[in-house]
């Protein structure tokens, strides 16, 4: 029998990213969708996408659809989370409506038969989504196949620690198999410590530890507790060097343009890859 989205949730094989993200929405206002288009320029180094077709593979809250909406692109939407779908859905309801160009989809990033119904498009933007799927590296190949010759593939994926990924690992697969009330504590202890940490670092920095948790405080537009929830409990979960990043996207035809990565500390590593050929990206 083929399980459904409810069973995997339910049975803590995969996390529902998109009930986290209709609580973000709930506090969405103008200065998180500034920072979040502050965010895409600076990704794609560039101030205005008008005309762009974008693919936003993975739209979990629909914010970076909406940033890049905003900035003038053709945008496409998707995600395999029914409540992300939604969250989307909604976002474009509320500031474009009846708007043609912008879709939303649900669809897999695993699911090529979803995939070969699509265009090529001039960007294919994929932050923190790919190493949720349960095959980072076929989701990677996937979303390759969907730029255009010339075009853009930016994507974020989690750094990995020889030491703290095996620990992350074990984190969420509790948090997982946790009633609602063990899930609650997790987070909350994670914030705890993460939260002093911060302040800390911002006291001895000079700086308010408040701030970050203003609307446009943390970068990208995002919430700190969201980020919080959406890290412990984002299941299923891989983690890649830079350097595997680079090697498999080089053999697939594309140039790395712009990387950023953390240091090896735990987050995601940014990449902008360019694609140089004219053909088929080979699969995985």
């Amino acid at each position: 029998m083929t399980r459904t989205w409810d069973d995997e949730t339910s049975a803590g094989q995969r996390f529902g990213f998109g009930a986290n993200w209709r609580g973000f929405l709930a506090r969405l206002d103008e200065g998180r969708i500034r920072q979040a288009e502050a965010s895409v320029k600076t990704l794609l180094g560039r101030d205005d996408l008008t005309g762009l077709r974008l693919l936003d593979l993975g739209s979990g809250s629909g914010l970076f659809s909406l940033a890049a909406r905003r900035l003038g692109a053709l945008v496409v939407s998707f995600d395999f989370d029914p409540d992300s779908v939604a969250c989307t859905s909604s976002l474009r309801e509320r500031f474009f409506p009846d708007d043609t160009a912008w879709t939303v989809l649900r669809g897999s990033a695993l699911d090529r038969a979803f995939l070969d119904g699509l265009d090529t498009f001039d960007v294919v933007y994929s932050w923190g989504v790919l190493h949720h799927t349960g095959d980072q590296w076929a989701a990677l190949s996937n979303a390759a196949r969907l730029v255009a010759p010339g075009g853009l593939l930016a994507i974020a994926l989690y750094n990995h620690q020889p030491l703290f990924t095996p620990l992350h690992t074990a984190m969420k697969r509790l948090y997982g198999k946790s009633p609602k009330a063990g899930r609650l504590c997790i987070a909350l202890g994670y914030a705890l410590c993460v939260g002093a940490a911060l302040a800390l670092a911002d006291l001895l920095r000079g700086r308010n530890p408040l701030a970050r948790h203003a609307s446009s405080g943390l970068p990208r537009g995002m919430s700190f507790w969201h980020d919080v929830v959406d890290w412990v409990g984002g299941w299923p979960f891989e983690t890649s060097t830079p350097e595997q990043v680079f090697d498999f996207c080089r053999a697939r035809g594309f140039q790395l343009r712009s990387l950023r990565t953390v240091g090896g500390k735990s987050g995601c590593n940014e990449f902008v890859f360019q694609r140089q050929d004219s053909g088929v990206c080979a699969s995985s």
